[in-house]
């Protein structure tokens, strides 16, 4: 059975494949996830998350649309892989920032539409009393 995934292993994997070189499957994804899960998650499982199956499938184009790269000295080697997961997390970050935005837009329609006002939406949420 497969372990399901709390917030910090789907950022450890989102992280391992912002850093990823080489061909990438989802078996070699599940493997090397199994290094930061302490078990090997299924690739269903990771399929299933939404943040984690869309940095895949964008990984994946970019590797493709890649060309090889010239062999460097370790020192330069490093910065460039720093580099490139870098670059590779700020464009999944860009990405979901998109889609959130996106959603935004959507709800502040519903919620002019269904004549909510910014007051109502800005309303704090109510205190948990926790001592009972």
């Amino acid at each position: 059975m497969a372990k399901h995934l709390s917030g910090e292993d789907i950022e450890n994997i989102l992280g391992l494949i912002d850093g990823w070189d080489g061909k990438l499957t989802w078996d070699a994804l599940c493997d090397a996830s199994m290094k930061l899960v302490g078990k090997r998650p299924t690739r269903q499982s990771l399929n299933a998350n939404l943040r984690i199956k869309q940095a895949f499938v964008e990984k994946k184009s970019r590797l493709k649309d890649q060309p090889l790269t010239e062999r460097k000295p370790n020192l330069l080697l490093a910065a460039a892989q720093r580099i490139r997961r870098l670059e590779e997390e700020n464009a999944r970050l860009n990405n979901e920032n998109s889609n959130l935005l996106e959603k935004f837009v959507v709800w502040q329609y519903n919620a002019y539409r269904h004549g909510l006002t910014e007051e109502k939406l800005s309303c704090p949420l109510p205190v948990i009393d926790r001592t009972k």
